[in-house]
């Protein structure tokens, strides 16, 4: 079993995102979680509450049921020039890099905080 395949990334997006894109996921998703320049999974959460997805966020920490997010909405949350960023340095298209983060987001941050609890080291 492949990262992909523990977050339940959709057959959909698997079959629009391709092989190259599917392969750039977990790096990109990684790269947002903050394992690259970001800070961390605590300045990810605090960036999506600041921009006014905190209830998302918290559905995503808790133990319940994770409320989606948009890729429009992730967007609007990280920046345009992020990305724009993240599609450049991917060499992937720039209307893929929001559904895949959209898609696999919610469930990274919900087996990132198991128990309902962001990791002290986030």
């Amino acid at each position: 079993m492949g990262f992909l395949d523990s977050l339940n990334i959709s057959p959909e997006l698997k079959s629009m995102l391709g092989e190259i894109s599917t392969a750039a996921a977990p790096v990109i998703l990684s790269e947002v979680m903050g394992n690259g320049s970001q800070g961390g999974l605590t300045a990810v959460v605090n960036k999506l509450e600041q921009a006014g997805f905190g209830n998302q966020v918290k559905s995503w920490i808790g133990t319940g049921q994770n409320i989606p997010i948009t890729s429009e909405e992730l967007q609007q949350a990280l920046g345009n020039e992020k990305v724009k960023e993240l599609a450049a340095r991917f060499n992937i298209p720039i209307d893929q890099v929001g559904p895949i983060l959209a898609q696999l987001l919610p469930s990274a941050v919900d087996h990132a905080s198991p128990g309902g609890t962001l990791p002290h080291t986030a």
